[in-house]
């Protein structure tokens, strides 16, 4: 029997607007307003400074182990833009810049850092989920979530966020193929940061791109220069669109960077050179927004030093406002608290032995 070819669309798009130098591709541009590309300047910035203040704090002991975002600004800030209130949120491990875009307050991301579970606690009115440290398996909730809200007729949306190296995870592919079948409102967002820890990109898949994956699975593909923050808005506006249609997923590769470390636990000399940390960070998001934006009117030098200040104060009461939390949550008897109706006796008796160590016995 002779071969026959099975006709396939197998195209990829890479899409940029904004290029390293802050020039503009006015025919891919998206309709942004001066006060949105003005918010959403505030929001990097201030993810960007928080996250310099968090590394440190966590270096002096004051906090935690945490996932640094410097780098990665614009690929949550972009995406994030393009949701409203009743879509859904989820986050993995490294979404600050989300995260203080849909509102969370900077207390909560501090204490939940510092190892205090009230951080993370969601409000009730909320869309969003809780920060997410194993890899990839938030994605088969985002699938849920855009199931059941298809199922009771709404048009929210999920998004959720993962890495370069969740894609090799099952959980990943499980996801992909259900909200392509169940065509579910969810949008994937892979931000590709080149690294999954020490592991990089090329090693992970011999795919030229991520965003092909969607492909085997029948669901629209685009790979986006990560750091190009209308890029960003674009895609994710189009996918939103899309799914909230009923035209079902859509994956978008960001194309990116991560400018420090993986983790406060991780020491990235070890895997990668200073040549390519430089070469990325002639590219990162944050000076090519500002580039552009002082272009176009909106920002000048006396305007970012005034939201450097206002910035650099708006932390400081964060963090202030977290050691009186932290004082407050301090009881170190609380471990033994709300895992049981009853203790048991071997739990009632490490309690009795701990209380009577601290004094209150």
């Amino acid at each position: 029997m002779p071969r026959t070819a099975i006709e396939l669309d197998c195209k990829v798009e890479y899409l940029s607007v904004l290029d390293e130098d802050g020039n503009l591709d006015q025919a891919l541009a998206p309709e942004v307003s001066d006060e949105q590309l003005d918010q959403m300047h505030r929001v990097m910035l201030l993810a960007r400074r928080f996250d310099e203040r968090m590394l440190n704090l966590q270096r002096q002991g004051r906090i935690g182990t945490f996932a640094p975002v410097s780098g990665q600004e614009a690929a949550q800030v972009g995406v994030m833009a393009a949701l409203q209130a009743q879509d859904w949120f989820v986050p993995s491990f490294r979404e600050f810049a989300a995260s203080i875009w849909r509102g969370t307050p900077l207390k909560a991301l501090l204490l939940y850092n510092a190892g205090y579970n009230e951080g993370g606690a969601i409000a009730e009115d909320a869309r969003d989920l809780p920060i997410a440290i194993p890899v990839a398996t938030q994605i088969p909730h985002a699938v849920g979530l855009g199931y059941a809200a298809r199922y009771r007729g709404t048009d929210a949306v999920a998004l959720v966020f993962f890495g370069d190296g969740a894609t090799s995870e099952g959980d990943f592919h499980e996801a992909m193929n259900f909200a392509s079948v169940f065509a579910t409102p969810t949008l994937f967002v892979c931000q590709n940061n080149q690294w999954a820890i020490s592991i990089p990109r090329e090693d992970q898949t011999h795919s030229k791109t991520l965003a092909q994956k969607a492909l085997a699975y029948g669901m629209p593909g685009l790979q986006v220069d990560g750091n190009d923050l209308l890029a960003v808005l674009a895609a994710a506006r189009e996918a939103v669109k899309r799914a909230r249609n009923g035209g079902g997923p859509t994956l978008i590769e960001c194309v990116t960077y991560r400018l420090s470390v993986h983790t406060t636990a991780d020491d990235p000399s070890r895997y990668r050179s200073d040549e390519e940390v430089e070469e990325w960070e002639r590219r990162e998001p944050l000076r090519r927004l500002q580039r552009y934006l002082k272009e176009r009117g909106i920002l000048d030098d006396d305007r970012i030093e005034a939201l450097e200040n206002a910035i650099s104060e708006q932390i400081d009461e964060a963090w202030q406002e977290t050691e009186q939390a932290m004082q407050e949550l301090d009881e170190p008897l609380d471990i033994f608290s709300h895992n049981y109706a009853e203790l048991p006796r071997t739990l009632r008796e490490q309690r009795e032995e701990m209380a009577s160590r601290l004094g209150e016995g």
